[in-house]
């Protein structure tokens, strides 16, 4: 008999976690080396961005890491502003799993 593994089904929480993935010309090559780099908001865990990721591409991740970019202070038209602060996750898959970020979900 083969044990099933316990699926669990996605929730419009994980869609928003994975606000949209980084597509650079730094996240394309890393994807080569298995790492997928998303944008997710700033109170995303990793636990959260694990369990997103493994349940909507029904692949394994070995490791999340998060980076946390404050914005940058800048000037149009002579008036300052400030760019909203942003949160990065990339994802390291397990030995043989892939995503491709170029279609949708």
């Amino acid at each position: 008999m083969v044990k099933s593994l316990n699926k669990t089904n996605a929730t419009a929480k994980m869609y928003d976690t994975l606000v949209r993935p980084v597509i650079t010309e730094k996240s394309m090559v890393s994807s080569e080396a298995g790492k997928v780099t998303f944008m997710v908001p700033l109170s995303a865990t990793k636990d959260e961005v694990k369990a997103a990721v493994e349940t909507l591409f029904n692949v394994k991740v070995n490791k999340v890491n998060t980076i946390r970019q404050f914005g940058k202070t800048k000037t149009f038209r002579g008036h300052m502003g400030v760019r909203s602060d942003f949160k990065k996750a990339v994802v390291t898959l397990a030995d043989g799993q892939n995503i491709d970020v170029t279609t949708g979900i």
